[in-house]
């Protein structure tokens, strides 16, 4: 999916919300215990349910990867049931960073086999790591700029020789690697001061937002931080939605969840003239 066609989605759905289908077996409601494959089951009924108040999902593969091969098979199952709703932004949340032959050897697992619109990744290998992500039409790096996590603090918010933190060095190098068509940023929600910044350190390109929800995070300080002219954030939300209700009423309370979440982003996006 290229930029304008995110962007008029965006648009088009009134919306920034990005679904995350970090779905834990154990959690998955009872009913769909009694199909053959639980996890996509419920995962189809999330999409079926969201995709139209829903800009992108967000697939955290650790959730998939440990389950084994019927893991995988949930994960391209997905995948295709959301490719066939024909608008939907899909994310391969995998933090991948490494280099050269096998940085491209993941572009092409995650691209061309997998199929998603975008790929997480770590920098802190550098450019090596990033650039063999870029350079294909309609298919983004998201690059780990500032997390949510208490870890964060580790290195994140060290300060450089020259006064700046070190995720605005990072971003602000990054985004010579990609472009605005082609790179996202990770930046957490749960600091709005510090998405103002990171909006300040790379005002044209979008931002993958997690840690509203179930992380604390407060949706109307993310938008006033982030938002810009085209929408510019990709706003997630996983347990929030995934495990709003239970047992028969799972399903459409995800539904009532995502649609109170595409509410307010719709007023948002009025106020600041995006729509």
């Amino acid at each position: 999916m290229t930029r304008s066609q995110l962007v008029a989605t965006i648009r088009r759905k009134r919306s920034l919300l990005c679904v995350g289908l970090d779905t834990e077996e154990h959690l998955v409601p009872d009913h769909f215990h009694d199909e053959s494959h639980p996890v996509r089951a419920f995962n189809e009924a999330i999409v079926e349910m969201t995709h139209d108040v829903a800009v992108a999902y967000k697939l955290n593969l650790a959730f998939y990867e440990a389950l084994g091969e019927e893991g995988w098979l949930d994960l391209e199952a997905t995948i295709a049931y959301i490719r066939s709703k024909g608008d939907c932004f899909i994310i391969a949340d995998a933090k991948r960073g490494d280099i050269g032959n096998t940085a491209r050897k993941y572009a092409e697992a995650f691209y061309d086999k997998l199929d998603v619109d975008a790929v997480t990744l770590a920098p802190y290998m550098g450019r090596d790591s990033i650039v063999p992500f870029m350079g294909r039409p309609g298919k983004w790096g998201i690059v780990l700029g500032i997390t949510s996590n208490p870890g964060a603090e580790d290195f994140q918010f060290l300060t450089t020789p020259d006064g700046r933190p070190l995720h605005q060095v990072v971003m602000e190098r990054c985004a010579e690697w990609g472009t605005p068509e082609e790179l996202m940023f990770v930046v957490g929600a749960t600091r709005p001061e510090v998405l103002a910044q990171a909006r300040r350190s790379a005002p044209q390109h979008f931002f993958l937002v997690p840690g509203v929800g179930a992380q604390g995070g407060d949706l109307n300080a993310v938008l006033h931080a982030g938002i810009t002219a085209d929408g510019g954030l990709l706003i997630n939300s996983s347990r929030g939605i995934l495990y709003a209700g239970k047992g028969e009423d799972a399903i459409p309370a995800a539904r009532r969840a995502a649609q109170a979440l595409q509410a307010e982003m719709a007023g948002a996006l009025t106020a600041h003239g995006v729509i």
